[in-house]
């Protein structure tokens, strides 16, 4: 299910796709070209029929978390996403998804299964962007399980707009210590924080709270909206600061996607900072003594490995990565999200597959990636453009 972007989720450029259980096909509904006439509609225009009853009595709130087995088809049978497919529920909150999922689960009860119509304007519309599928959808959802959320923080009383006492910046983002914090660092660009956090539109309405899900927030310092990056910086450990960021620091006034627009209000706490990657001293070409392979692809190694075999092509590897425009812009690091990262190595941008087959266990190497065998030089949703380059540490090869 495609959730709605929340306001400090981090843009993370996928290297690879996730892996997956051997597929269970979904069977097409004979009734996914148009709503029968025994299905249930809501005034908003939402079908929907019941195809298994449930064992539970309780219905999911919209704040709450739930998580189902769901397929998804558009009216002409094809289907377009399947958590039954990939052999693995998903959970995620209400409140960030289509609005037909956010207003249709709250008809069921766990151990249902149930079947929606859902139209154009309750989904991602007649002509969405990034691929999202167009028209009517219909979804099986077998929803297997609530997690109810906690008491959502109070609306702040001065939500509407900064109060005279609060501290601003040339930018013109606003903010005011809520409690003095116990660290005496604060975060630099290349580092990575971990959060709680709620935000609110000036009328007072939340639109995204990290306490609600109940787990704070873990992404690099500029990997989030402007306001966020200039304001994180000015805290320390310990400490939670009221912002108000206006709208050229967050989203801007005219929004898509389902993102609040005009000036956000955001309560922060900031728990911990973790050192991030440094950038590369040469960062913007490769330097003399690099390595280069006759597809352009530079490389040096920064640290020798252990091992003495090479991964192929077809092999998995499990590796820590950071990836850095020439400008020195961080836009990726497993590094900075504390996890490594497992791929297939014929699954990722060509200069990857070619260049970790250079390496062996243990080694870490800074590549040079040429736009031809990245991204391009001007590609789509978001991705980084140009010659790219990544500090790669092999761990193990699967």
């Amino acid at each position: 299910m495609r959730s709605l972007v929340p306001c400090a989720a981090a843009i993370v450029i996928a290297l690879t796709p996730t892996a997956q259980a051997e597929p269970t096909m979904p069977e097409t509904p004979t009734d996914v070209k148009a709503v029968p006439a025994d299905a249930v509609k809501t005034a908003s225009g939402l079908a929907s029929k019941v195809l298994q009853q449930g064992t539970g009595t309780i219905h999911p709130a919209a704040a709450d978390t739930v998580t189902v087995h769901y397929s998804g088809w558009t009216t002409d049978g094809k289907l377009f996403d399947s958590s039954v497919k990939r052999g693995t529920p998903a959970t995620f909150p209400l409140n960030q998804v289509i609005p037909g999922w956010t207003e249709g689960l709250q008809l069921m009860v766990e151990g249902e299964k149930r079947r929606f119509w859902i139209p154009a304007n309750l989904a991602y519309g007649e002509n969405p962007p990034s691929g999202a599928p167009a028209g009517m959808l219909v979804f099986d959802v077998e929803l297997q399980k609530i997690t109810q959320a906690p008491k959502p923080p109070a609306v702040p009383e001065d939500v509407a707009a900064a109060p005279a006492d609060a501290e601003k910046t040339e930018s013109g983002l606003a903010s005011k210590v809520l409690q003095k914090g116990t660290g005496t660092e604060h975060p630099s660009p290349e580092d990575s924080v971990t959060v709680d956090y709620s935000g609110w539109t000036t009328d007072g309405k939340m639109f995204d709270s990290s306490v609600m899900r109940g787990r704070p927030a873990t992404f690099g310092v500029t990997q989030v909206i402007p306001g966020w990056v200039e304001g994180l910086q000015l805290m320390v450990e310990g400490e939670k600061r009221r912002f108000w960021i206006p709208a050229n620091l967050a989203y801007g006034e005219k929004t898509t996607g389902g993102r609040p627009a005009g000036m956000l209000v955001f309560d922060v706490e900031l728990h911990k900072i973790v050192s991030g990657p440094k950038v590369p001293e040469d960062v913007a070409a490769a330097p003399a003594d690099a390595e280069k392979t006759e597809s352009g692809i530079a490389s040096k190694v920064l640290k020798k490995g252990t091992g003495s075999v090479h991964p192929k092509a077809t092999d998995r590897v499990e590796v820590h990565y950071s990836g850095w425009t020439t400008d020195g812009k961080l836009f990726d690091s497993s590094v900075i999200r504390g996890q490594t990262a497992t791929f297939g190595l014929n699954q990722v941008i060509p200069g990857w597959t070619e260049g970790l087959q250079l390496m062996v266990e243990g080694e870490k190497r800074r590549f040079w990636i040429p736009a031809n065998l990245a991204y391009g030089e001007k590609p789509a949703a978001g991705r980084p453009g140009g010659m790219l380059v990544f500090d790669v540490e092999l761990f193990k090869i699967k």
